[in-house]
């Protein structure tokens, strides 16, 4: 039997998620990239207890939160945006470069600003210490994440989910056992299809683009900094809403700042 266009779209995103995790540089180290991006607004003592617990257990201001975590998405828009453009000019490493592998790329600049996002409002590490492939309730996770960027709804559900286990069970890891058997993965399966599918008709219109002599660097990475920007920000305020970010963490600014 062969196998339905919902599955065969769940498939490929499945790979692609997979080989954009390991490409270098996709992993983000959270106890480096905290102790680097609240060194200029918190104290010693803070930047411990955010690395030992959490961001919120260590008291940091969401507004302190907020300023970080702009200047990431920032970032990272500013580097898939100059690819995006490198591989739309005609005679560039578009030339080599398949459709799949520009996915890929994008997909691991979506997936590093999610964890620098997760990292920042309170999430535990996302990527085991060793090991080259993830886990599939890192996967799963990740999957989330990228829906909230892309805008399905269900993902937003499944994420809200998996921040209420966090913030009841203060564990340091994520829990597990409800990405892969719980109630969560029917949900994580369903984002999964519409992310192969939406992410198939993304890279369709990059691809377009392409192909246009001259301005092909300018109408892809245009299109890239008209769609990275926005889903960045989607999925900040997505986590900065949730309980597990929000507990015990002060709203006024830290003097510091």
């Amino acid at each position: 039997m062969a196998p339905s266009e919902d599955t065969s779209s769940s498939s490929a995103f499945g790979k692609t998620l997979v080989v954009a995790t390991k490409l270098p540089g996709v992993r983000v180290d959270r106890a480096a990239f905290l102790r680097r991006s609240l060194a200029r607004y918190c104290t010693d003592e803070q930047i411990r207890l955010a690395i030992a617990e959490t961001p919120a257990a260590a008291g940091i201001p969401t507004a302190v939160l907020s300023k970080i975590a702009d200047a990431s998405i920032t970032n990272e828009t500013t580097k898939v945006t100059a690819l995006s453009a490198a591989a739309g000019i005609p005679g560039g490493f578009a030339l080599f470069a398949t459709i799949p592998v520009d996915s890929a790329q994008y997909l691991a600049h979506m997936l590093r600003i999610a964890q620098k996002l997760a990292y920042l409002y309170s999430w535990p590490d996302l990527f085991a210490k060793d090991g080259d492939e993830p886990d599939d309730g890192t996967q799963n996770v990740l999957t989330l994440f990228v829906g909230v960027m892309f805008g399905v709804q269900a993902a937003n559900k499944g994420i809200s989910m998996v921040a209420e286990k966090l913030a009841a069970q203060m564990v340091k890891q994520l829990p597990k056992q409800a990405l892969t058997h719980g109630v969560v993965f029917p949900i994580v399966k369903k984002v999964a299809q519409q992310l192969g599918v939406q992410m198939t008709k993304g890279m369709f219109a990059k691809g377009v683009a392409k192909v246009v002599p001259v301005v092909g660097g300018v109408l892809s990475g245009g299109l890239t900094l008209a769609t990275f920007l926005p889903m960045a920000k989607r999925l900040k305020k997505h986590l900065a809403s949730l309980e597990v970010t929000t507990a015990g963490t002060p709203t006024a600014p830290d003097p510091a700042s």
